[in-house]
């Protein structure tokens, strides 16, 4: 018999006691253990979670009453011209797909400040870029570049269709005229790093870093004055395993403007990881990269 149970149970008795010697009853009724309905949940940080609504205290996106169930939506890529060679500009232009319809999704969350968070990789991982298509008719979004190399690169789409989940979607793109290498050669690389107008170190806990647990990513920016929000956040992530198969987008656990910002991720699988922060100082974005190691669980 449960607590509950016997909580009832003993209710009962001494009311009917009570009745039969002709005294009020004093017996306190059950404690509610009624659960709330729902929670309110930011559907990009899932372990952020609210008894009232509001905005994520991590990522600045708005709670929402549950999260609707994780769904894959669809990105199709078009290229203008089709085949570009290296260095040619070509447009870029993105439709999502409704992968229960078909039908091109037309409206879209603002996550940080933008509708469509794109990212640029190149195969030997030397390149990287982070910029945000513009949406126009039809549901299309569109962005002009350049690819600076021959070769494979791996293209994200970081959407929000309405009544759906937050997406990373890959696509790949081949410009003619060198080798196909998936993947780069790295080694571990914890070295501080010159930017723009910061200077950037990283520590980890563990110091060396377990796939599948999770690792504390420690960065330190110098000089410390100065550090503003980038598009909605403190800082931007990508990580990327050295064969380009796990992709990860993410942002700070920890960081108040300070010099001191805290991540927290888990890495996959066994890899090197190429990683890259971005940080903006006085109206400077500041973009650098970390090689890390994650060892296989023994």
């Amino acid at each position: 018999m449960t607590r509950r149970v016997l909580l009832l149970a003993t209710s009962a008795f001494a009311r009917v006691a009570a009745q039969k010697l002709g005294v009020p009853a004093e017996v306190d009724d059950p404690p509610d253990t009624t659960e709330p309905a729902f929670e309110f949940v930011c559907p990009m940080d899932k372990d952020v979670r609210s008894a009232t609504p509001g905005k994520c205290p991590r990522c600045g996106m708005t709670l929402v009453p549950g999260v609707a169930e994780p769904m894959e939506y669809l990105v199709e890529l078009r290229l203008r011209p089709s085949a570009p060679r290296a260095g040619q500009k070509v447009e870029l232009l993105f439709r999502v797909k409704d992968p229960k319809t078909g039908r091109p999704v037309t409206d879209f969350q603002i996550m940080h400040e933008k509708l469509y968070h794109m990212f640029i990789v190149s195969q030997d991982l030397r390149y990287f870029l982070h910029e945000h298509p513009v949406q126009s008719a039809g549901g299309v979004f569109r962005f002009s570049t350049s690819f600076p190399r021959p070769g494979m690169y791996r293209i994200l789409s970081d959407v929000y269709p309405s009544g759906g989940t937050p997406q990373l979607i890959p696509r790949t793109v081949i410009i003619p005229g060198g080798a196909i290498t998936p993947g780069g050669v790295l080694t571990p690389d914890f070295a501080p790093k010159e930017a723009v107008n910061l200077r950037v170190t990283l520590k980890t806990e563990p110091p060396q870093p377990v796939a599948g647990q999770k690792t504390l990513m420690f960065f330190h920016v110098e000089p410390p004055d100065g550090i503003e929000k980038f598009i909605g956040a403190w800082g931007h992530m990508l990580a990327a395993s050295s064969d380009l198969v796990d992709m990860i987008h993410t942002h700070p656990f920890i960081a108040d403007g300070g010099p001191d910002i805290q991540f927290n991720m888990v890495f996959p699988r066994p890899s090197i990881y190429r990683v890259w922060v971005q940080f903006q100082r006085k109206g400077v974005v500041n973009t650098v990269a970390f090689n890390v190691p994650a060892s296989e669980l023994k």
